[in-house]
């Protein structure tokens, strides 16, 4: 913010050092314009010859004034041009110029006073220019220049208010800007010269420029210098500037509230005295100026009174200031809209600001402003919204217009941004029941269709886990965002997809793959030592030609398939070996060990193969393990296979993996042509799955089991 302020200060000085030249360009001598087809060359001899007379007309003669008049408007002509600048230093100028912004001696009192005061001017403009470059601030302030210029800005104490006379004081206020801009060093030395108290005595010049340029070279003074602000309070600046503010004179406004915000930046005292000597009123006044750089700086002010504490808040607003701060935000002006989402932001840090803002329009401009290429903008308007919704009564109307999505998928430039935007959801979490979750619900089943939409969104990411079955059950918000996937919009799909991932993930009894499953319900294994040992095998399996020798107790123990074949009515039942078609060796070894054992470790080569066994001889246990690993494997281009597979051979699990999956990678998996044909399939599952879920979730024996 104190960078594009001083941007903004500097480039209307020179703005104005050219404006206010060309105004007196008829009262100059009829000089010749610098030519732009000149050689350097020519303008290097053409230099040197105007510093030569300089140094060397330096009497109260008519001719050696006309002759410095003369050669000092030319160097300002050159001046003007920056790449200029350096040689006009290297030739000398700034010395010349110096001896011409003091009074050369008189032969006696009576001798006439040719071309009074223009030599002067003429030399404190070229000088002003040559400051602009920063380089060369040190050296022309080592010339002695700061102690002359002071003294032309107190030459209205002994001479008449001239023309002449404000000419000159003018061009010395808008040097020591100049000099001043961006040097610390240099700002203090010109307050150790005296220069702060005739600088405030002209804020009360007859004269508009005059005015204008004292109030321009306080501003620079204030910047960023404690001891200058104090100086230039207790010189008793404060209720003439106040005044200023409400002058129809728009340059005249806009430099006094330039000095005030200065004066106010990170100055809590000098803030309240501001406050005491009338100003905020007149400032509110200009956020409606005609002059865009006022309404900047006004709102700026405003921001920064807003700071002071919670009765200037209320007070600010209270006399009027928020409508047109929010009218600003709609401006087209990047610098305006960010000094008034700054100026609102710090109103909506009071509770009694909040609604007011809210009711009056406040949240779209502020909403649409998140999506703006500008870093500051942004964290201006997040840091608006930020205060907005620690109001309770703002966050069904946050909600409803779509700020949850806009933050979830803004694109936000600095790191501080995107921890307000954070803050920003958490903070409309926790205010996420009661009244407003009742009223939520009521506009998800009352409200217009994209406001139902809006909402089912918002509550899948901020809704507490109790909260879920009596939205998206009870409340159609399930439905509302499954029909956001069957969507024409790409960006609708995508949202609802997220929802929905969000909303399985809040808690871990949405997810069925975070972990491995758990051991089968306890029993007791024979052990790594029975596997394929023929010690008390009372039954042999003949597998791709070879033998596994097994026991009969353990197979029963196993699962209710193995039961089957050897205590029903089966042939197996006593047979001595049994063979076992369509299983590979490697497989049903890996089947055998986790039956004697309870545990085994699923390689995925051999998962899906024995996912089928398991499957087959009812080993839920190791299905589990099976689908675990599988799921591990699950990508974007074989989703649809895993899905099959799933189906095939009744993994549940595996399937709610690969829904979770399918939503997590939407964005990814709708670029497939296959894509619209494969969430038209999964949604009834998706149903099932989630109101089963959210069932469980709401069952209060869940606790206990």
């Amino acid at each position: 913010m104190d960078h594009q302020n001083k941007i903004q200060t500097r480039s209307s000085l020179k703005r104005k050092f050219e404006q206010e030249f060309e105004e007196d360009k008829s009262d100059r001598c009829k000089a010749a314009v610098v030519e732009s087809r000149r050689t350097h060359q020519d303008i290097l001899r053409d230099v040197r010859l105007h510093v030569d007379v300089l140094n060397s007309r330096i009497s109260f003669s008519e001719a050696d004034r006309a002759a410095a008049k003369l050669s000092a408007h030319l160097l300002s002509e050159f001046a003007k041009n920056e790449d200029l600048v350096d040689l006009i230093v290297e030739c000398g100028a700034v010395p010349a110029l110096v001896k011409h912004i003091q009074t050369p001696m008189l032969l006696t009192e009576s001798d006439p006073k040719p071309d009074e005061y223009e030599v002067e001017k003429a030399s404190a403009f070229a000088l002003g220019l040559l400051a602009v470059k920063p380089e060369h601030q040190q050296l022309v302030v080592d010339a002695g220049t700061l102690p002359c210029l002071v003294n032309l800005l107190k030459i209205s104490k002994d001479d008449c208010d001239s023309r002449e006379v404000n000419g000159v004081i003018r061009k010395a206020a808008d040097a020591i800007t100049n000099l001043a801009h961006e040097n610390a060093a240099i700002k203090t030395r010109i307050r150790i010269e005296g220069g702060i108290p005739p600088l405030v005595e002209l804020l009360e010049c007859r004269e508009i420029k005059v005015q204008r340029a004292a109030a321009g070279a306080l501003r620079t003074l204030a910047f960023k210098n404690d001891e200058n602000k104090k100086e230039i309070v207790e010189c008793n600046a404060l209720p003439t500037l106040v005044l200023m503010l409400s002058s129809e004179d728009v340059t005249i406004h806009y430099e006094a509230v330039g000095v005030i915000g200065n004066l106010v930046h990170s100055s809590p005292n000098i803030k309240k005295e501001v406050l005491l000597a009338g100003a905020l009123q007149p400032v509110i006044g200009l956020l409606g100026s005609r002059c865009l750089e006022s309404q900047r700086e006004a709102a700026l002010l405003i921001g920064q009174f807003a700071a002071a504490d919670s009765d200037c808040k209320v007070h600010i607003v209270q006399r009027g200031a928020v409508p047109p701060l929010i009218e600003m935000l709609m401006s087209s002006d990047v610098q305006l809209k960010e000094m008034s989402a700054f100026a609102l932001g710090r109103l909506a840090q009071d509770t009694h600001n909040q609604a007011g803002i809210v009711q009056n329009g406040g949240i779209m401009p502020l909403l649409s402003l998140l999506d703006s290429k500008s870093g500051p903008l942004q964290h201006n308007s997040a840091f608006a919204v930020y205060g907005l919704a620690d109001n309770e009564d703002n966050v069904v109307d946050l909600i409803r217009t779509g700020v949850v999505q806009k933050l979830l998928e803004g694109e936000f430039i600095f790191q501080p941004t995107k921890d307000c935007v954070a803050k920003i959801l958490k903070r409309l979490e926790e205010k996420i029941h009661g009244r407003a979750l009742n009223h939520l619900l009521y506009l998800m089943r009352t409200a217009a269709k994209a406001v139902q939409k809006l909402v089912a969104l918002a509550l899948a990411h901020l809704c507490s886990p109790n909260d879920r079955k009596p939205i998206f059950v009870d409340n159609n918000g399930l439905e509302l965002l499954l029909g956001l996937l069957e969507s024409k919009s790409c960006k609708q799909q995508q949202a609802g997809s997220e929802a929905l991932y969000k909303l399985a993930k809040k808690d871990t009894s949405l997810s069925s793959v975070d972990a491995a499953p758990l051991s089968p319900t306890p029993q007791v294994y024979l052990g790594e030592q029975y596997v394929n040992n023929p010690t008390l095998s009372d039954v042999t399996f003949l597998v791709e030609g070879k033998i596994f020798y097994a026991h009969r107790i353990c197979l029963l123990a196993s699962s209710d398939a193995f039961r089957a074949m050897f205590d029903g009515g089966y042939r197996e039942r006593d047979a001595k070996d049994v063979e076992i078609p369509n299983i590979r060796w490697d497989t049903f070894v890996l089947m055998m060990r986790y039956i004697y054992t309870g545990s085994v470790t699923v390689e995925i080569d051999l998962a899906q193969e024995l996912l089928k066994a398991a499957d087959q001889y009812l080993l839920d246990g190791l299905k589990r393990l099976c689908e675990y690993t599988i799921a591990q494997d699950v990508s974007v281009e074989n989703v649809m296979l895993m899905l099959e597979l799933a189906e095939a051979f009744n993994a549940t699990t595996l399937r709610e993996a690969c829904l979770l999956f399918i939503l997590e990678q939407y964005k990814k998996i709708s670029t497939k042509p296959w894509s619209s044909r494969l969430i038209r399939r999964i949604i009834p599952d998706l149903r099932n799955y989630f109101v089963s879920s959210l069932a469980k979730c709401d069952d209060p024996r869940r606790e206990h089991t």
